[in-house]
């Protein structure tokens, strides 16, 4: 005697999802699948299946085997021929298993308990005032900057690689650790020796070298457009965007809820703003010594390197 163990009644869309699965595009299992669940009859002999279903006998044992297997229908006998039972909740859901069976893009849409799909929502969060405390600044802000205030660009200054422009911010933050980029890295340059307001703070950068062209959109902040969530993973209390170019206001906005979000979350001050191109400029023209030599080696080589996922 066989026990139905299969609960569709507590997840009917992962039975669903099961059966068009096993099914696929498999014609001759198709075929077979119809044959047994046409009609009124709860048990069809494999000798019926072979009649409405136009196949070989072998084929008609092979098929329905698979369809067992995967608790599909039942097997049984009559007489003493194999005969081939019918399962209740595929009779009712026999046509939305076809058609996701032929249809693989639909079926990887079809919501499962273990494939939930979720429409996209608008969620608006309520934050308390009193509880942010999330500050835009500029590298007049600055002071580990402070050689910048009052300063000009020099506009005949070039873009520099993004690796050698790291470098000298390291030397202006008297920063003398390594970071290495990879693919899923949170920031490009992390250090706890920025000077804001007569205090260090630790600031994470998110540079975008000159591989990057045009204005900057927040699509353009890494691979999946998710540079700046990552950014603000950073355990830091600034946050700047650098590019060698315009930057959108959108990218600000973006900085901004995320830096009050992060206020409120860790219960203090954040501070957040960008270094544009003519900013850029400005930083570099105010000091030269740090990347004079970097200058020197700019080269458009390694604009194709510079333009990955940062």
């Amino acid at each position: 005697m066989s026990i139905e163990v299969s609960d569709v009644r507590s997840n009917p869309q992962d039975q669903i999802a099961h059966a068009a699965r096993v099914i696929g595009r498999s014609p001759q299992r198709r075929k077979v699948f119809i044959a047994i669940y046409k009609g009124k009859k709860k048990v069809k002999t494999a000798e019926e299946v072979v009649v409405v279903s136009s196949l070989p006998r072998k084929r008609v044992l092979e098929e329905p085997q698979k369809l067992y297997n995967n608790d599909i229908i039942k097997k049984t006998k009559v007489g003493k021929e194999l005969a081939y039972e019918k399962y209740p909740f595929f009779t009712q859901n026999k046509d939305k298993v076809l058609k996701l069976a032929g249809n693989p893009s639909a079926l990887a849409k079809f919501p499962t308990k273990i494939n939930p799909k979720v429409e996209n929502v608008s969620v608006t969060l309520s934050l308390p005032r009193e509880s942010i405390d999330a500050i835009q600044i500029t590298v007049d802000d600055i002071e580990s900057f402070a050689k910048v205030h009052g300063s000009e660009s020099d506009s005949q200054c070039p873009p520099i690689d993004e690796e050698l422009f790291k470098l000298g911010l390291q030397k202006i933050l008297g920063e003398e650790g390594t970071f290495q980029d990879w693919g899923g890295e949170r920031d490009d340059l992390f250090s706890t020796r920025m000077l804001i307001a007569g205090q260090r703070k630790a600031v994470a950068f998110g540079l975008k070298g000159k591989g990057t062209k045009g204005v900057l959109h927040p699509k353009k902040m890494g691979k999946r457009g998710d540079q700046i969530q990552r950014l603000f993973g950073a355990p830091a209390e600034c946050f700047l965007v650098q590019y060698w170019g315009q930057i959108d206001e959108s990218i600000v906005e973006q900085m901004k809820d995320l830096a009050m979000l992060k206020s409120v979350q860790e219960c203090k001050r954040i501070y957040y703003g960008l270094i544009d191109g003519r900013d850029t400029m400005r930083v570099v023209s105010a000091y030269s010594e740090f990347f004079s030599s970097n200058v020197a080696n700019h080269g458009g080589d390694n604009d194709a390197k510079e333009a990955k996922d940062s």
